[in-house]
């Protein structure tokens, strides 16, 4: 009986020693991964948090210019529709012309005008082309450093392949929180206020939402 009791708890220490190295193996790897972007999103959150206490200064720019005559053929064949984007030839003019970058995106076309939003993180633009003056105006707001790095927190204008950092982020620190549980598990019965300190996180903020949030 004392052997198979001695054998049982080989086979339980073998396994415990298993777990505990896959799952600091995938802690710290999941930690590295998501290190910096965790201290970003981190950093954002709480600039989110007290976004009417941060100032920032805003920097506007402001450009006109004229379409050329020859222009305006290739203006009017996209006047009837709803959205297209800007004829190929006036893309690389105004792009000459007011040193902006313009993709090919679709812009929206009403009476004649075509209106085209090019925000990015941090910066709020739009350019406008009238198809029958040629008059081409462009704004380009920037709000700074703390607003690029919140619109990045929030996946604001930055285009998809941010979208999927931002899915991957969140599945390391997924992996993050789950191997470091699973480790509090295995290490619980040395540490007394293991459990405590995890309910007390789990209580808090439910406490805060369900009594000071209406």
């Amino acid at each position: 009986m004392d052997e198979a009791v001695r054998g049982t708890r080989r086979i339980g220490a073998s396994a415990r020693s298993y777990w505990l190295k896959t799952l600091h193996q995938w802690h710290w790897i999941s930690a590295a991964v998501s290190l910096v972007a965790m201290l970003l999103f981190s950093a954002t959150g709480f600039t989110l948090n007290h976004a009417a206490r941060i100032e920032s200064k805003s920097a506007a720019v402001s450009l006109r210019a004229q379409l050329p005559r020859e222009l305006f053929a290739s203006m009017a064949g996209h006047a009837d529709k709803d959205t297209a984007p800007l004829p190929l030839e006036v893309r690389e003019w105004i792009v000459r012309e007011l040193h902006v970058t313009l993709d090919a995106r679709a812009a929206e076309w009403n009476d004649g005008e075509a209106m085209l939003s090019m925000p990015t993180p941090g910066v709020d633009a739009w350019l406008s082309v009238d198809a029958q003056t040629g008059k081409v105006e462009y704004e380009r707001t920037d709000r700074g450093w703390i607003a690029y790095f919140n619109d990045l927190h929030k996946g604001r204008h930055a285009g998809p392949l941010w979208g999927w950092f931002i899915d991957l982020f969140a599945l390391a620190c997924v992996v993050f929180s789950l191997t470091g549980l699973a480790l509090l598990w295995l290490h619980g019965r040395q540490r007394a206020m293991t459990w405590p300190l995890i309910a007390l996180g789990l209580v808090l903020p439910l406490l805060v939402a369900l009594i000071f949030i209406h």
